[in-house]
């Protein structure tokens, strides 16, 4: 049997995937590869076959990747195989096959009834999936604003609206000062009495003062202790601050969990673009689409995503072609345009913070209390960071044009500059707002630990000062789309001078959006504390934003000349999203562990900070479980967590590695495979010849 066993061995031996094999290992010596024939290879192959038939068992036939005629086959062994089972065995197997069929249904019907489904695929079909990927954002953030409203709403207002109006049986404990002087718990909110004027409550709507500032809008409302239902007593103040733990944690997550689906078809995407486009081209087609009109839509969107991979690649080999001049002439006009680019963030900033410390310094004055001059001072500084979010994005870009980079790293740097603009303008208000509360010269703090004669129910000033953000941002949206696009639109259209003209139809920025509403969701996440009600404002925003948009672009945007990939958008966004919330931390955790609060108002007044809320909890609880609560709290926990918590991260960056090498290699060996098909079929022909 040898003659007929060395032909196979010298044939196997050149195999392209074997002398691949034979060169990355180094060796010089014959190396025989393992043969069907050996015992090894036969009980290889018998456990190979006795998974296959398992799989085989297991799975429908229609989830295997073969053609329709082995497909039938798979389908008959399965019922022939049924015929031996028992009564039981085959209860289990219909079960189990009418439940999988079941859940599918369902998520075949639960995916009719995603919120703006129609819509946002229409937009695909239109406009590319960069500019999907924008409203896929937009629906998530309303999602998300809705879950916090109702998270905020059943722990916190809902118990204070029972409360009040007597609801099964409920008893109120009201918060009496206690060790606090006379003059610390003076707090008169300016509620509308007797004969007012429109104007005031039109006021009083857009700066969240008045009437508004007297309803639940607004911490300062909240003066309840504890609600008494039948025999449980529901801790208020702690329920106050484990909501807001709660909120941010759920935010934290869900971003998190979305980002790392984000990564990972990023991370494909960018492993082999050479796999993308055969995705696109073999297998992007979706055959179950029956309707025209969803062909078409279908059509449409990989026609876009096409052509954004091949403009990519055109300023890839573009990039790749520069000359040593041109590299020095585009490298040099970079470095002006970001020495702009700072000098623009500078003055924001700067201009931000002066404007913030004039307005505070001036709006208190009793005698013009009520004079529009008083009212003009008051939001100044809404009215200029306004100014600087909407001109900022426009200034960067314009300049981004001019850097030649790719449309998506163009959409990275661009949300980039505006983020330092958008974000930080907050963080200089709040900044300048704390100076303010803390301002202790002169022994204005004294009494109370903070500046009670300007800020008596300080939680409540922040808390209008983020609501007046919110609503201008809104009111500057709406102005936008009703004076400035539409007006645009028709001058274009129906006036021929050169002038209009050359402005032309608008792009469709999706930077300048974007940062629109993760502006908008800062300000969500820092003002919940402050204003619970907050989050339902920003939903109902949210979904008008979404119409106004989806009109404005349809009707008076244009697509863009660069198309966007919404595979690294979609990433970006969230990433930018994360860095929004890491900012509402800050200001967060100071004004619970850092600021005293507030003796006139609110849930904590009987607390110097509102994280004694926490340890006061835990020192009712019995012993031993206060020995737990405050052992991993300490020193001789945290850093023993903090060593197991590395060595974990270590062995999961380790095995991340591992598996990238592994992927690496079954990728490599699927070009062997194809080469070794290539080798067997010239082989075949040379044979038949």
């Amino acid at each position: 049997e040898e003659p007929h066993g060395a032909a196979p061995v010298d044939f196997l031996q050149e195999l392209p995937s074997y002398q691949s094999a034979r060169r990355r290992r180094g060796g010089t010596q014959d190396r025989r590869p393992a043969l069907l024939g050996t015992a090894g290879s036969r009980g290889t192959a018998a456990r190979a076959l006795l998974q296959d038939r398992d799989e085989r068992t297991d799975r429908p036939a229609r989830e295997h990747p073969k053609c329709m005629a082995e497909k039938r086959i798979i389908r008959n062994s399965q019922q022939a195989d049924t015929e031996h089972l028992s009564k039981w065995q085959k209860w289990r197997r219909t079960s189990s096959k009418s439940l999988k069929k079941a859940l599918s249904e369902i998520k075949g019907l639960s995916s009719y009834l995603v919120l703006w489904r129609h819509d946002i695929h229409n937009i695909e079909g239109k406009f590319g999936t960069g500019i999907q990927s924008y409203f896929s954002f937009l629906r998530f953030l309303v999602l998300l604003n809705f879950i916090i409203f109702i998270l905020m709403f059943s722990f916190v207002t809902l118990p204070t609206i029972i409360s009040k109006y007597g609801v099964f049986n409920s008893t109120v404990a009201y918060i009496s000062p206690k060790n606090i002087e006379d003059i610390c718990t003076i707090y008169e909110p300016s509620g509308n009495k007797g004969l007012v004027y429109f104007y005031t409550y039109l006021k009083d709507l857009l700066s969240g003062t008045g009437f508004l500032e007297v309803t639940y809008l607004f911490y300062g409302y909240y003066s309840i202790d504890a609600v008494w239902i039948s025999m449980m007593r529901y801790n208020l103040p702690l329920a106050y601050l484990l909501a807001t733990f709660a909120y941010l944690a759920l935010s934290f997550l869900w971003i998190i969990k979305r980002s790392v689906e984000g990564f990972r078809h990023n991370l494909v995407h960018d492993a082999d673009p050479f796999q993308s486009y055969c995705n696109k081209v073999f297998a992007g087609w979706d055959f179950c689409i029956t309707d025209p009109n969803a062909a078409r839509l279908k059509y449409r969107s990989l026609q876009y995503e096409l052509q954004t991979d091949l403009q990519e690649e055109k300023l890839k080999q573009k990039i790749a072609e520069r000359t040593m001049k041109e590299k020095i002439c585009i490298y040099s006009l970079r470095i002006f345009i970001n020495i702009i680019v700072i000098a623009i963030l500078s003055g924001c900033f700067y201009s931000i913070y002066r404007v913030t410390v004039f307005s505070q310094e001036n709006s208190s004055n009793a005698d013009n209390a009520n004079s529009p001059v008083n009212l003009l001072v008051q939001y100044l500084p809404s009215i200029v960071i306004t100014l600087a979010n909407f001109t900022g994005p426009l200034i960067f870009s314009f300049l981004i044009r001019f850097e030649e980079y790719t449309p998506a790293f163009e959409i990275k740097l661009t949300l980039l500059r505006c983020v330092f603009v958008r974000l930080a303008n907050i963080g200089v208000l709040l900044f300048s707002l704390w100076s303010q509360i803390s301002n202790c010269g002169s022994d204005k703090c004294k009494p109370c630990g903070y500046n009670y004669k300007l800020y008596p129910c300080w939680e409540s000033d922040v808390g209008q000062e983020m609501y007046k953000l919110m609503i201008f941002d809104f009111i500057v949206i709406l102005a936008v789309a009703l004076f400035v696009d539409f007006p645009r639109k028709l001058l274009v259209t129906h006036c021929s001078c050169k002038l209009i003209q050359w402005f032309g139809h608008k792009e469709f920025e999706i930077s300048d959006n974007v940062l629109e509403i993760i502006y908008g969701q800062t300000i969500c996440w820092i003002g919940t504390f402050f204003s619970p009600l907050l989050p339902a404002i920003a939903t109902i925003k949210y979904f008008i934003i979404f119409y106004v948009k989806k009109i404005v672009l349809i009707h008076t945007r244009k697509p863009a000349a660069r198309p966007i990939r919404a595979s690294s958008s979609n990433f970006f966004f969230l990433v930018v999203l994360l860095i929004g919330l890491l900012l509402a931390f800050v200001p967060l955790g100071v004004s619970i562990a850092y600021i005293p609060s507030s003796k006139a108002c609110g849930l904590f007044r009987n607390f110097n900070t509102s994280w004694e809320v926490i340890p006061d909890t835990i020192l009712q609880f019995p012993t031993g479980l206060q020995q737990f609560f405050f052992g991993i709290a300490s020193e001789a926990f945290a850093v023993p967590f903090f060593v197991i918590l590395c060595i974990v991260m270590f062995y999961v960056i380790a095995l991340a590695r591992a598996h990238k090498r592994v992927v690496e290699q079954l990728r490599e060996q699927l070009v062997l495979e194809s080469r070794d098909k290539m080798f067997l079929i010239r082989k075949i022909a040379e044979a038949q010849r």
